[in-house]
């Protein structure tokens, strides 16, 4: 079973489409969206199972230039 996770991005000024677009690039994001507020962008992203989600986040999406920081909220089943 996969976990799923919804990371904020804060982009360096400037930098938010770029970082977008290379996310989008990499097809590791289930959903991405542009926001307002203290974060520039929300994404939704899928971590495959046997992973650990901190080092899968830090190798494929931490890595991109522009991204200035991160806050990952994991999710848990209700039901």
């Amino acid at each position: 079973m996969t976990t799923c996770v919804f990371i904020q991005i804060r982009c360096r000024p400037g930098s938010t489409y770029r970082v977008a677009e290379a996310i989008a690039l990499r097809e590791i994001h289930s959903e991405l969206y542009s926001t307002s507020g203290e974060y520039d962008l929300l994404m939704k992203m899928y971590i495959p199972e046997g992973e650990d989600v901190g080092k899968f986040i830090n190798d494929h999406l931490l890595d991109i230039d522009g991204i200035e920081r991160s806050l990952t909220t994991m999710t848990f089943k209700v039901f």
